[in-house]
């Protein structure tokens, strides 16, 4: 008798579990919404492609290029014989200041200065909060970076002797720390706005780069051609700026079109 009713009730239980388990997988959601959909809502599909600040499909563009006119400077050979990893390690050291290929000029930032509310007020893109100025080679690098406000450079040390970062900021808290030989990464975050926030190495005094922070999402820093594009406008009309760290600032109107790439080119020379 015991055994009869004790079967019994085991066979209760295995249904009632059997009648949870099915309830419980229907409340479960399906593959689309497990892959981050929300259906019938308008919201995100399956297959819809996130779209950034500012990179709406009537989004244009800007395209162009730093020209240098006249007889490019030559660039200096710096002597890093005060640190002999860095003479050694090293290799070819050249000064920075005018980097000049085939007419274009490179290091240039070039961003946004005024424009309409809608792009002024964009947010920072999730996957642009962070640039990375390295130590390679006894120096920095790249030589010019840009960011949004409130986003962070991670500095590195890639190098296998003692350097220090110091920033000589006009608006931003200032940063002033050594790392050794391939030390651990320091990050910093700059929430205001400036343009070629001198950066040095107390260290080794022919080191230099810029840093610069943009109120927006929209700049760009030329490449060793001259050449740069700011992508993801919306359309209206826009301030252009160019500084560069010996040339200074240049300013344009350019207007962009919805779905158009516009052309905009600086030109800088020595007189």
């Amino acid at each position: 008798m015991g055994s009869g009713r004790q079967s019994t009730q085991w066979c209760r239980v295995a249904a009632f579990v059997s009648i949870a388990m099915i309830g419980f997988a229907g409340c479960k959601p399906d593959s689309a919404i497990r892959s981050g959909a929300v259906v019938d809502n308008g919201v995100k599909s399956a297959d819809s492609k996130t779209v950034a600040p500012g990179e709406a499909v009537t989004s244009g563009s800007i395209a162009g290029i730093v020209h240098f006119r006249g007889k490019a400077p030559e660039r200096v050979k710096i002597d890093m014989s005060m640190d002999p990893v860095c003479s050694i390690a090293g290799g070819a050291n050249l000064s920075e200041q005018y980097v000049i290929h085939g007419g274009g000029l490179a290091n240039v930032y070039v961003y946004i200065k005024d424009g309409p509310q809608g792009a002024m007020s964009a947010p920072m893109p999730a996957n642009e909060s962070l640039v990375v100025l390295d130590q390679v080679g006894c120096r920095y690098v790249p030589h010019v970076i840009a960011l949004m406000k409130g986003g962070t450079v991670e500095f590195r040390n890639s190098d296998g002797t003692m350097h220090n970062i110091h920033t000589m900021p006009s608006a931003n808290p200032g940063v002033d720390v050594s790392q050794g030989a391939k030390g651990a990464p320091e990050r910093r975050r700059f929430d205001t706005p400036e343009v070629m926030m001198p950066v040095r190495c107390n260290n080794h005094p022919w080191m230099n780069a810029f840093i610069n922070v943009s109120a927006t999402p929209f700049f760009a820093v030329s490449d060793s051609d001259g050449r740069f594009e700011i992508s993801g406008l919306p359309a209206g009309t826009y301030t252009l700026a160019a500084v560069h760290e010996k040339l200074g600032e240049q300013t344009m109107k350019v207007t962009v079109a919805a779905k158009t790439q516009t052309a905009a080119e600086f030109a800088y020379s020595i007189k």
